[in-house]
């Protein structure tokens, strides 16, 4: 499958490494130029480029830059094949993407994504933490393999996006429509609490609307504030508790 990733940071940089491995044409690209990206990205045959030509004939597209960016790559997602599906891995942080209205109104980070892109998107991989997507993959079958949420309206789009999350090393579980996807945005039971498929379907269930933003911005502040402490270790083991304790309380 002809694959574009826009943007390598953590997952994005994985996305490229686990993608190609298991044998997908992988074009990677970021906004500084394909000489920017480091070559571990491109160790098992991704191929770095310019933004202008990752669109010509791809059948998938994962975007995975900062929510705030998304607006700016719509001539981007313009020039995608018709038939392309894009592959959505953002969240909201307002500390860091600036205030959203209509994501402060409630309304579905994925879906206002769509808006922006002008195209439906699958939302995948935003609810895996970058430590256990990087050192936690396991084949399929594992007992106890962490499980990501995949949802899209079209369910060919689901059952796409968890074929690839299954590629990446994680069960990719069928999450339903977009409208629902607010259940793994973060703040949720669901999001970045390392769940197996047994566990997800009650992580989700469990979503609270109205509490999962102060949940986030509590989340937040706690890592700010262990971060300016020259005595604290903050490591994905650190982060995971965390989510747990005030994502589930």
């Amino acid at each position: 499958m002809k694959i574009g990733i826009l943007g390598v940071g953590n997952i994005g940089a994985t996305l490229a490494r686990r993608l190609a491995a298991a044998g997908h044409d992988v074009r990677v690209a970021n906004s500084r130029g394909p000489e920017t990206i480091p070559d571990e990205v491109l160790a098992t045959g991704a191929r770095a480029v310019h933004g202008r030509d990752l669109p010509d004939g791809l059948e998938a597209l994962v975007v995975s830059i900062p929510l705030a960016r998304i607006p700016e790559i719509r001539p981007l997602v313009d020039a995608l094949p018709d038939d392309a599906v894009v592959l959505d891995t953002s969240n909201y942080y307002p500390a860091r993407d600036g205030r959203v209205d209509a994501l402060e109104d409630g309304q579905v980070e994925s879906s206002w994504v769509a808006e922006q892109l002008g195209r439906p998107v699958v939302k995948a991989w935003n609810a895996i933490l970058s430590q256990s997507f990087d050192a936690k993959d396991a084949p399929a079958g594992t007992p106890g393999r962490i499980a990501i949420p995949v949802a899209a309206d079209a369910e060919a789009h689901r059952a796409l996006g968890a074929s690839l999350v299954d590629e990446t090393g994680f069960d990719g579980f069928d999450a339903g429509p977009l409208a629902d996807s607010w259940r793994q945005q973060p703040g949720t039971p669901a999001y970045c609490t390392d769940r197996t498929a047994e566990e997800l379907p009650g992580a989700l269930a469990a979503a609270d609307r109205a509490s999962s933003p102060r949940r986030r911005d509590l989340a937040m502040a706690v890592l700010v504030g262990l971060s300016e402490d020259p005595t604290a270790t903050v490591d994905g083991d650190l982060v995971l508790g965390l989510n747990r304790l005030l994502y589930t309380a």
